[in-house]
């Protein structure tokens, strides 16, 4: 789906009422107001909130399928360093775009939305099933072990970005480090999480631990 810039500052808006308010606590009313266009707009754009969160979807983590098609096909590239970099992306990803990955731990825990579920589910598979590839391709190379669990792999490093992401203050906290500044301790936290979820990847993915 191709997005104009109308409708990439809509989906940005409901993007910070989600986040706010929740999905239900949102009307298309209160985003239309917030955005700054009437609700005809948005229906003419989305037809509905459900869809308006499908686009969501696929502007935050749709290109991650053509990130890995194109990582596949670099050749100057070992399997290992293809992996590292999709981890560093996403965490990039993750401390960039806060609200939405505070949506989408909340699609996942609350359960209430079918709709949004299945589109959520939609996109994460289609995801995974592309990182299979990659991955089919360093076993191929002989660099990684036969029997890997992709999505128990992948949910490994999603659910430590994000869970790490909910628990800053309390991770700054235990490591005394209420006083750092902020951009400080994000660049630590980055620097931290790559190396901590690379350690992970490369005993899963690898006889090399």
């Amino acid at each position: 789906m191709e997005l104009n810039e109308k409708q990439i500052q809509i989906i940005e808006t409901a993007e910070r009422l989600f986040a706010e308010r929740g999905f239900d606590g949102t009307s298309v009313r209160d985003i239309a107001d917030e955005a700054g266009v009437n609700v005809a707009m948005i229906s003419y754009y989305f037809g509905s909130k459900e869809k308006m969160m499908e686009a969501l979807f696929e502007l935050r983590v749709g290109s991650v399928k053509i990130r890995v098609e194109s990582l596949i096909k670099d050749e100057s590239l070992s399997p290992l360093e293809k992996v590292n970099m999709l981890i560093d992306e996403h965490i990039d990803r993750v401390m960039q775009k806060q609200c939405f990955h505070k949506i989408m731990m909340g699609v996942v825990a609350t359960n209430k939305n079918p709709a949004i579920l299945k589109a959520a589910n939609s996109v994460k598979i289609r995801n995974a099933e592309v990182v299979t590839e990659l991955i089919k391709d360093g076993q191929k190379k002989g660099v990684f072990k036969k029997k890997i669990d992709v999505i128990l792999m992948m949910n490994t490093m999603v659910g430590t970005v994000s869970q790490t992401m909910m628990s800053q203050t309390y991770y700054r906290e235990f490591n005394k480090q209420q006083d750092m500044p902020d951009e400080e301790f994000e660049l630590l936290l980055k620097r931290r999480l790559s190396i901590h979820i690379k350690t992970l990847f490369k005993a899963i993915l690898t006889n090399e631990a």
